[in-house]
């Protein structure tokens, strides 16, 4: 095990962290993630049930 754990970003949150906390984990800018985020939201219409189950799953930070 690498010991990278994902976890909801605290620090350069926009509503829950989750895109920065998945941006920090792949070593990404998280403006990429959130971008990408809302094109799947746009075209795909399943970006919002997956963020909101995204934050429902994924600890933050603070517990990790």
């Amino acid at each position: 095990m690498n010991g990278k754990r994902l976890y909801r970003s605290e620090s350069s949150r926009m509503l829950c962290g989750v895109c920065a906390g998945i941006a920090e984990y792949f070593n990404l800018d998280p403006t990429l993630i959130r971008l990408a985020w809302a094109l799947f939201c746009i075209l795909g219409g399943s970006g919002v049930l997956a963020y909101i189950l995204a934050a429902i799953i994924i600890p933050p930070e603070s517990r990790v």
